[in-house]
């Protein structure tokens, strides 16, 4: 009598075929994730914009539509502290800062955020400070009145 078969015996697939190799790709983990990653994304993107809580007041004025890479803000707290987008900083550091940021893009235009309960005289000295210095695009931020949001 013979040896043993590769297969295994009679009737039998060989055991090298039992184990092929699987040539589809299972994409469902791969669309898990990226969902998972953009409701992320979603939830994080709105809170990037501005780091500094001030309570801006509202005005009846209609809204800016300025399209520029990304705004600069000036914030001035109740307190008088000013920051620029979240960096807190006196007010030759601003000038400084501002200039080094600004160096080619000397148009740029750069919001003032002035919370309700500031000294209404900081924060125009924060922007007169800031026409001192050569920029001429400056601005104030204020929220639109809670029923005329469109």
């Amino acid at each position: 009598m013979a040896g043993p078969t590769l297969g295994g015996g009679v009737g039998r697939k060989p055991r090298y075929r039992a184990y092929r190799p699987m040539s589809e790709i299972n994409v469902t983990p791969m669309v898990d994730v990226m969902l998972v990653l953009l409701v992320i994304f979603m939830v994080t993107a709105p809170m990037l914009t501005a780091g500094v809580k001030v309570d801006l007041p509202q005005t009846e004025a209609s809204t800016l539509n300025e399209k520029s890479d990304e705004p600069l803000t000036v914030s001035v707290k109740r307190d008088g502290t000013v920051y620029l987008q979240e960096t807190k900083l006196t007010r030759d550091e601003l000038v400084a800062r501002l200039k080094a940021v600004l160096r080619e893009k000397q148009d740029q235009r750069i919001f003032v955020r002035g919370d309700r309960n500031a000294v209404y005289g900081e924060v125009l000295s924060v922007m007169g400070t800031l026409r001192a210095a050569g920029f001429n695009r400056v601005a104030l931020l204020a929220e639109l009145p809670r029923g005329d949001a469109e």
